[in-house]
Formats: structure tokens, sequence, C-alpha cells
């Protein structure tokens, strides 16, 4: 059976992988970031056999694959299902302000979208189940990408 390293145990090794990816956004994509980019909405798509809203709007149901044709407004209003704040950077260099990543159900959706936890430096500023609304950049400011949500904040 496998120990844990002791204190003087080396934990880690540094590394470089390159890698260059482009993501094409399909269908579904296109739905959601046009929607976001030209009007500040969020668009899902709904299954009504299986009862889903996909946020972002997806082509087909990952539960049945059936075509999903049907779109829906989602709110920009939801509830934090679970959050995690940052205090170092990928290479392990303290930041000098930490970063919260908030994973959020929208209302109207029933699937999850993970995003910047905006104005949160530490955990006694958000809970779990806490509301939040959120954020898009003004429309002069937006390009057709999921950084046209500035992020989620909390609301009170």
């Amino acid at each position: 059976m496998a120990q844990l390293p002791t204190k003087n145990e080396q934990r880690s090794w540094p590394g470089k992988i390159p890698l260059t990816s482009l993501y094409t956004v399909g269908t579904g994509g296109q739905i959601f970031f046009h929607a976001l980019k030209t009007q500040g909405k969020l668009i899902g798509t709904r299954c009504n056999p299986c009862e889903q809203v996909y946020l972002p709007a997806r082509s087909f149901c990952e539960r049945c694959f059936a075509e999903l044709t049907e779109q829906v407004e989602v709110k920009r209003t939801g509830r934090l299902v679970s959050y995690t704040i940052s205090y170092v950077d990928h290479d392990g260099a303290r930041l000098r302000r930490p970063t919260a990543l908030g994973l959020v159900q929208l209302e109207g959706a029933t699937t999850l979208i993970l995003h910047y936890l905006l104005s949160v430096d530490d955990s006694t500023e958000v809970k779990i189940g806490c509301r939040v609304e959120t954020v898009i950049k003004p429309k002069a400011k937006r390009i057709g990408s999921i950084l046209d949500i500035e992020g989620f904040r909390v609301v009170s």
C-alpha cells in the first residue's frame, strides 16, 4: 500500500504540456453565445421528456439523446451550489487577491454553470445556497464568449 509523502519528500515536479486547442461551439453554443452577445440573454434548451433545461443551450439531451429545439430564456438569478476560493495560481505562487469560482444553478435551468464569484475574498462572504445574480458585460464590450459574463455577484 502506498504511503503519504513525508515532510521532506517531493510532492510535485515542474513541467509544461504545450497544448493549443480550438473548440467549436456547435449549434447549441451558437444559440447561447449569439443571444448573450447581442441581447445579454441567457438561452437554454428544454427536453420535455426528461424535464431538463440545459444552460448553455445544447443541441441534444444528454439523458435521452433527443434533439433539442425548444429554446428558453433562463433568469439571471439563482443559487450557489458549490464554490472554491484559490489563493495560489497554477504555478503555486500566492495571488495578490484570491480568485473565487462558483457553481450556480440559475432559475429556470436544471444544469449548473461555473464562473467567477465577484467581490469574494474569503469564505465568510459566501455560503452554499446563497442567492446570486449574473453580471453581464455592457453590450459594447461583448464578443460572443463565456467571458461576456463577468461572473456572479452574491445578493442578500
